[in-house]
């Protein structure tokens, strides 16, 4: 049996999620019972149940800094999901709520602060994305992965934690790394990555001077 209970949130791309997948391992080590609140439609709601995770859907909008009609009805949206996040808290009693971010995890960080859950949020950039920022007045701990994220964060709630990680990545070989891109040792290897949108302005600099190399 059990010993507590957790509900995970957040959703919109998989930056918001993976990094809840790779605490689950841990999380059950420990004795937790894992549940996830996530949107009708993000890309979230596959991954979790492709991990055979329980799954409970709420209501969405986004807020923007920009001007959209959406933005005067999307509000409503969120209204309606903290009533359906604090229905769903009130059913499942957590011991605690973890969030990844993402606009779907606001109205859940606020159905929780409502009904006086502990809310501990996580935020992977540098500067706080706006998610995170309206989620931080209902947190009771901002986690972050950069030392210079924490001057961001009010009222003593920042802590340096770093991303969580799956722990396959650790353990991963370099030599059959080199093989299945088919590397040899005559060069050194540069890893470059990125990620969302920002990260296919990066690939189409890096293809322009692949010949040169």
């Amino acid at each position: 049996m059990n010993k507590y209970k957790i509900i995970m949130t957040g959703g919109g791309t998989a930056g918001h999620v993976t990094p809840n997948l790779a605490l689950v391992p841990r999380l059950k080590e420990e004795g937790f019972e894992i549940k996830y609140i996530g949107s009708k439609d993000g890309i979230e709601k596959e991954i979790i149940k492709d991990a055979k995770i329980p799954y409970y859907e709420i209501s969405s909008g986004k807020l923007r800094r920009y001007f959209d009609i959406k933005n005067f009805t999307d509000p409503f949206k969120v209204m309606k999901g903290v009533m359906e996040a604090n229905k769903i808290l009130k059913k499942e009693k957590p011991n605690i709520v973890f969030s990844k971010g993402g606009f779907v995890a606001v109205p859940v960080v606020i159905a929780a602060s409502m009904r006086k859950i502990p809310v501990v949020s996580h935020e992977s950039d540098l500067t706080p994305g706006l998610a995170n920022k309206l989620s931080s007045p209902f947190c009771s701990k901002l986690c972050v992965t950069f030392r210079e994220s924490l001057k961001y964060i009010k009222d003593d709630k920042g802590i340096l934690t770093g991303t969580p990680i799956r722990k396959e990545i650790l353990s991963g070989s370099s030599r059959q790394g080199k093989e299945i891109c088919g590397f040899k040792d005559n060069k050194e290897i540069l890893l470059v990555i990125g990620g969302s949108l920002g990260a296919k302005s990066i690939n189409d600099e890096v293809r322009k001077i692949l010949k040169k190399y």
